[in-house]
C-alpha cells in the first residue's frame, strides 16, 4: 500500500478493557484510523465473489481475553476467521498457548529457558503421588487464570485436585530466595523492544505480586539486567506473541521465566514507569500494514495513559449497555477448593463487603490454606474480630469468580455461602428470586462486613 495512506487498526476486543480503549486513542492520535471491533459493528460475510469483513480495516489487533471467558473456543474461533482474512498481531495460536501456563512453560523449557519445575495430571491421585517432589512448600495453580486467580500454596499434607472447578491445575516448583520479601519483575515487550519493565512486590499477608492483588510496584527499566532483557524478548518469541507482558522471577540459582501474558494490563506499568505500551502497540500495528509513524510522537505518546472513551467506539456500547444478569436472594452456586468441590445455596447479601464461607464447607472442599487474618465488625457487635481469610472459587449461573473470602462458622445460619459485593458487583440482584423455597420460620441472618 502507498505508505501515505491512512491505516485503519482493528482492535478485537469484546469487553471495555483500558488497554482496548488506549490503544483505539493511541492509533488515532499517531494519524491513523482506529476500529474497534466488537458485537455492535463486526460482521463476515461470505458470498461467491470473496469474503468481506466489517469494519474493512487493514490489520488488527488482538486483545481477546481467553481465560476471562467462559466459550474460549468461541472466542478463538472468532478471532481464527479474522485472522484469515487481516493480518494480526497476537495471532489466536499463540495467544492460545500463552494463555494456558502449562502449554507456555513446555514450549519455554523446550527452548532452552529455564521456567520453575511443574507437573500436571488428569488424575488427582496421579497429580499428588509426586507431591512430595516440589518440597515443603508448592505452588498449585489452574492452567488457565488470571490477575493472581486460581493460584495457591499448598503444604505437603494437603490433597489436590486435577481440576478446581472446570480447569485443569497442576503443581508447581516455588521460586524464593531466603530471606528476601517476594517480588518478580514485570517486561513489557512490543515486537522486538523492551517498552519498560517494573518490580512487583507481593502485598503483606500474601506471596502473589499481582497488581490486580495489591502488589506494589517500582520501576525497573533503567537497571533491568540485560540478560533478563534477552530472555524477556525471546520468551515472547518462542510462544509467537507480537506484544507480551512476561513475569521473570530470580531463584538462588537464577532467573526462571512464570508467564508470558498476551493480554496484560498497562496499569501498573504505567504507575511505574510513566510509561504506556499502548503507542507501541499501536505503531506496531500501523507498520505492519505497511503505514509510516514517527517515532518520536511515539515516545511523547507513551508520557501518556489516555483510556478515555475512544472516538471509534460503536454507539452502542455507550447508549445501550449490556443488560446484567440476575441472581436472586438465594442461588445455587459450585464452590471449589483445591481438593474438592460441592453445589450448595447461597444468600445474597449487597451489604456484605466479602463473600464468606462456612468452616466446615471450607474444609470439605479444601478452600485454603489461610492467606491472612482481616478484622471485621458486626452490626450486632461493638467491637470488631478476626476472621481468616482464603482463596475460594465460586461458580454462579455459568461465570467462575475467584475472589478472597472469610471463614466462619456459619453452621447456625441457613445457608453456607454468603455471597458479597466482590461477587454481586457482577450481577443484578432480585430479592424476589430464590433458589430455594422459603420456610415461614426463616431465621433472619445478621451478617458482618469488612472494616
Amino acid at each position: 500500500m502507498d505508505t501515505s495512506e491512512s491505516v485503519r487498526v482493528g482492535v478485537l476486543s469484546l469487553h471495555n478493557s483500558k488497554e482496548s480503549k488506549a490503544i483505539c486513542n493511541a492509533v488515532e492520535e499517531l494519524g491513523h484510523q482506529p476500529e474497534w471491533l466488537r458485537e455492535q459493528n463486526t460482521t463476515v460475510r461470505i458470498r461467491e465473489e470473496g469474503v468481506t469483513l466489517e469494519p474493512d480495516v487493514d490489520v488488527i489487533a488482538n486483545r481477546m481475553l481467553l481465560s476471562n471467558t467462559e466459550q474460549p473456543c468461541e472466542e478463538l474461533g472468532l478471532a481464527n476467521s479474522l485472522n484469515s482474512l487481516r493480518p494480526m498481531l497476537n495471532e489466536p495460536q499463540a495467544t492460545l498457548r500463552a494463555t494456558h501456563k502449562i502449554a507456555t512453560a513446555a514450549a519455554l523449557s523446550d527452548n532452552g529457558i529455564r521456567v520453575p519445575e511443574a507437573f500436571l495430571a488428569l488424575n488427582g491421585d496421579n497429580l499428588n503421588a509426586v507431591r512430595d517432589e516440589f518440597g515443603e512448600e508448592a505452588v498449585y495453580k489452574t492452567a488457565i487464570g488470571t490477575h493472581g486467580g486460581g493460584t495457591w500454596k499448598v503444604g505437603p499434607d494437603e490433597r489436590v485436585n486435577a481440576k478446581v472447578g472446570n480447569r485443569y491445575a497442576f503443581l508447581q516448583k516455588l521460586i524464593d530466595r531466603d530471606g528476601e520479601r517476594h517480588r518478580d519483575i514485570r517486561v513489557y515487550v512490543v515486537g522486538d523492544k523492551v517498552v519498560g519493565a517494573m518490580y512487583r512486590y507481593a502485598p503483606d499477608n500474601d506471596w502473589r505480586t499481582n497488581v490486580a492483588l495489591g502488589g506494589e510496584v517500582q520501576d525497573a527499566t533503567q537497571d533491568l539486567p540485560e540478560k533478563v532483557r534477552k530472555i524477556a524478548k525471546r520468551s515472547a518469541d518462542i510462544v509467537g506473541l507480537d506484544y507480551a507482558g512476561v513475569d521473570i522471577v530470580e531463584g538462588d540459582n537464577g532467573w526462571y521465566v512464570l508467564e508470558v501474558n498476551p493480554t496484560a494490563g498497562f496499569k501498573g506499568l504505567y504507575q511505574a514507569t510513566n510509561r504506556s505500551p499502548a503507542p507501541y502497540i499501536a505503531k506496531l500495528a500501523i507498520e505492519r500494514a505497511g503505514g509510516e509513524v514517527d517515532d518520536e510522537r511515539v515516545r511523547e505518546l507513551s508520557a501518556t495513559l489516555d483510556d478515555s472513551w475512544p472516538s471509534c467506539a460503536p454507539r452502542e456500547v455507550t447508549d445501550k449497555p449490556e443488560k446484567p444478569v440476575i441472581v436472586g436472594y438465594t442461588e445455587q452456586v459450585v464452590v471449589s477448593g483445591t481438593s474438592d468441590n460441592k453445589t450448595v445455596i447461597a444468600k445474597s447479601d449487597t451489604g456484605a463487603t466479602r463473600t464468606s464461607i462456612d468452616t466446615g464447607l471450607a474444609a470439605d472442599i479444601g478452600a485454603g490454606p489461610i492467606k491472612s487474618v482481616m478484622r471485621v465488625k458486626s452490626g450486632s457487635l461493638k467491637q470488631g474480630k478476626s476472621r481468616p481469610v482464603v482463596d475460594l472459587v465460586v461458580g454462579v449461573g455459568g461465570q467462575q469468580h475467584t475472589v478472597t473470602a472469610s471463614v466462619e462458622d456459619r453452621s447456625h445460619m441457613d445457608y453456607p455461602i454468603l455471597l458479597g459485593r466482590d461477587i454481586l458487583q457482577n450481577y443484578q440482584v432480585d430479592v424476589s428470586k430464590r433458589a430455594d423455597k422459603a420456610d415461614d420460620d426463616e431465621r433472619e441472618e445478621e451478617e458482618e462486613a469488612l472494616e
